[in-house]
């Protein structure tokens, strides 16, 4: 039986696919609703997909991992500590305004320093921003940082327009102004975001459509539906039992690849009040509550077994993955004596914030039924996501079941999670020598003495304190209308828009 929801969702969509739209018009399938679209602010990873349509950035990533200029035309090391950057000529803001070096050194100080940020734990290593000339930053950094260069392929290397910044202050993600390929157009919450071709663009040879408008729809079957019946062009994703039915549509295409991050549960160790419990004050309490998860039989049960589990935050395809440090198989007798060794009263009860999505219910109450035959009574709370994204902030939630997107280097999945100053870590984990190995992994240039180090931050944090339990790598599964040409999946997850048309 359709359910009703979805009975409501094909036809209001159905309208707009019957309506005769202009032939470059791009609708996009998102996950959920993103977040602020403030690139200092923001913290969702739909709200990147909709920045790669609003905001370039200093550098990005192509599909080979590799790092290459973007708003920058190059870079070069005056000495390990000292980063120049030569910019692109000829670069405007949506509101006019010249793109230059100005430009970034306020960019990358609001960064920094505005109230709130969520990138200044990103590149906290940035010391001083010196204008060179018109189109050269000087950067010096506090240590030597072998992250910080990727840090700027993402949030953290967008340039603002620091006149229209300035003029709407915390205000700013109601109408972002960047220097990207498509200006802001309109917002209607939970409905849409819609951005329009910006003329003026300096790479504008490489975009063909003249508008494009993202759709947030949390459930992975209307999300098909849609794409199916012509309501959209292209989904960020859909769930692993959707594959066969886009295999089967001629009208269809699919790319599947690995991700950069990993789906976790998040502890509330020591952000408030509701940190005060069993689990958030006792590791053996957290190391029974991980023992009675079965991971394969979580990914087999939600996900078809696409997805691969995992006990860290670094993906196999990363040379930082250690290959050495495994999952823990599901050891109930284990988790029972942990508990009885703790002196805890079971059931144990524990809330866990779930973000209001099919998939993502459907594994809290998998584990929910898990972790009960261990004494646990796990209650689960759904939520909107972006809502879900500011009670964690705030310390309202025992456990959260959160996924990071990831990024090319370790640091950028560890630090902010992991360390006592961490911007995303919403559980305040704090171990001052795990602080101290996080620190010198970021900065240690060599390799394999690297590798070392995050091996020894994974046996402190993960394995011996229990601070947030890795689930598993997911794969970024992107389906589309065979119309739409030029896409390029790239490991990170995100729809860029340059070179898209549609036929």
């Amino acid at each position: 039986m359709i359910r009703p929801f979805l009975l409501a969702a094909l036809a209001a969509l159905s309208l707009l696919a019957a309506l005769p739209a202009a032939a470059q018009n791009l609708r996009i399938g998102l996950r959920e609703d993103p977040d602020i679209l403030d690139p200092t602010l923001a913290r969702t990873f739909v709200g990147r997909i909709v920045f790669a349509s609003l905001c370039d950035k200093l550098f990005d990533i192509n599909e080979r991992l590799e790092i290459i200029p973007q708003l920058a035309t190059g870079h070069r090391w005056e000495d390990p500590r000292t980063l120049v950057i030569a910019l692109r000529d000829g670069v405007r803001f949506h509101d006019g305004d010249t793109m230059d070096a100005e430009a970034v050194k306020y960019s990358l100080e609001r960064h920094l320093n505005m109230q709130g940020s969520f990138r200044r734990s990103e590149i906290t290593v940035l010391q001083a921003v010196e204008v060179v000339d018109r189109l050269t930053v000087r950067l010096r950094l506090s240590a030597p940082s072998a992250a910080f260069l990727s840090q700027l392929t993402d949030r953290a290397g967008m340039i603002v327009s620091p006149r229209a910044a300035e003029a709407a202050g915390r205000n700013f993600g109601q109408r972002p102004v960047c220097a990207g390929p498509f200006r802001f157009a309109e917002r209607v919450a939970q409905d849409r975001i819609v951005v329009e071709r910006f003329p003026e663009y300096w790479d504008a040879a490489r975009i063909h459509v003249n508008r494009v408008t993202f759709l947030p729809i949390p459930d992975s079957t209307v999300r098909l539906a849609n794409l199916q019946s012509g309501a959209l062009e292209i989904v960020q994703s859909i769930d692993p039992d959707d594959v066969p039915a886009v295999r089967r549509n001629a009208r269809l295409r699919l790319a599947i690849g690995d991700e950069l991050g990993y789906q976790s549960i998040t502890i509330n160790i020591g952000n408030g009040p509701r940190a005060q419990t069993p689990l958030g004050q006792d590791a053996r309490v957290r190391a029974a509550f991980e023992l009675a998860i079965d991971r394969d039989a979580l990914n087999r049960v939600v996900y078809e077994g696409m997805y691969l589990p995992t006990a860290q935050p670094v993906p196999p395809g990363n040379p930082y993955h250690n290959a050495a440090f495994r999952p823990e198989p599901r050891n109930l007798e284990r988790a029972r004596a942990l508990l009885r060794e703790a002196g805890v009263a079971t059931p144990i009860r524990v809330e866990m914030t779930v973000p209001n999505n099919p998939d993502l219910r459907q594994v809290g109450e998998v584990i929910q039924a898990m972790v009960r035959e261990a004494g646990f009574d796990l209650r689960l709370t759904a939520m909107e996501f972006a809502s879900s994204l500011q009670a964690a902030v705030r310390g309202d939630f025992e456990t959260y079941l959160l996924a990071w997107s990831g990024r090319v280097d370790p640091d950028g999945n560890a630090w902010a999670f992991m360390h006592s100053r961490g911007g995303q870590n919403d559980g305040r984990y704090a171990n001052p020598e795990v602080d101290r190995l996080l620190d010198e992994a970021r900065s240690e240039l060599d390799g394999e003495r690297r590798k070392d180090l995050y091996g020894r931050i994974w046996e402190l944090a993960i394995r011996q304190d229990r601070s947030r339990i890795y689930l598993w790598h997911r794969k970024n599964i992107v389906a589309h209308t065979a119309r739409l040409q030029g896409f390029v999946p790239v490991a990170d997850g995100l729809i860029r828009p340059q070179g898209l048309r549609l036929q």
